[in-house]
């Protein structure tokens, strides 16, 4: 009974534990185009990801070499993707270290390994597209999903300068929609689409196989289908003459 008692108390208390932590919400989220099977916006989301995200975040887990995975050769990925590694099975390491990453933004920059499996890809896709200026933050950038953030935005000179339009919410303002107050070096809707295709990659490295995973199922699923139907029609037949 003790035990029955232990087991609720954790039920009732782990879900308030993360929403406090950050699981819950307060930002309605927009949806991800993401395609794992989509090998063009995948590669497109691998290049996006070494020239603005390996810079400070590792992906300790990841090997170039598994970029093969997306149809490309060894020599596209020493040519194109490899800045930091010298062998394509070398794991996707930064020359940071942990204790400079806090002193130049007040928090160790996570490993993006699992980042998508620990985020979700909606909050991903809203959060690099949701930075705005201001000019109360050390780096000058805020967030709308991650307010008083400490990462600057990397990608501002694709997306431009957004500034946020307030709202009254009680006492509280509150950032109702973002702005375009300076252009940058491609309009908003194409720069949602390199977010897409950097979310989609975050997304497929979480799980480098899990559209095999999905295509071996069906076929498994299927396979039991159909020996299903054999295993039905020989029972029949052994037990035909059982009464």
């Amino acid at each position: 009974m003790k035990r029955m008692k232990n087991l609720l108390f954790l039920l009732a208390v782990v879900p308030a534990i993360a929403l406090a932590a950050g699981g819950g919400h307060s930002v309605p989220l927009d949806k991800a185009p993401v395609n794992p099977g989509d090998m063009e916006s995948l590669q497109r989301g691998a290049r996006m990801f070494v020239n603005f995200c390996l810079n400070c975040h590792s992906a300790a887990a990841m090997r170039y070499s598994r970029l093969a995975d997306l149809g490309l050769t060894e020599e596209q990925i020493k040519a194109n993707l490899m800045f930091a590694a010298e062998k394509p099975g070398e794991t996707m390491k930064v020359g940071m270290t942990k204790s400079d990453g806090k002193v130049f933004f007040g928090a160790t920059p996570p490993d993006l390994s699992v980042i998508a499996r620990s985020r979700g890809a909606d909050w991903l896709y809203t959060y690099l597209r949701g930075f705005y200026r201001d000019d109360s933050r050390a780096t000058g950038w805020n967030n709308t999903v991650f307010d008083k953030v400490g990462m600057p935005h990397v990608m501002w000179s694709l997306q431009g300068e957004m500034v946020p339009v307030y709202r009254k919410e009680g006492e509280h303002e509150v950032v109702e929609r973002l702005v375009l107050a300076k252009p940058g070096s491609v309009t908003l809707a194409e720069y949602d689409s390199m977010v897409g295709d950097l979310v989609n990659y975050l997304v497929w490295m979480g799980e480098p196989a899990q559209v095999q995973r999905k295509q071996l199922g069906v076929a498994v699923l299927i396979f039991l289908g159909i020996f299903f139907v054999v295993a039905y029609y020989l029972k029949k037949e052994y037990w035909k003459d059982v009464h």
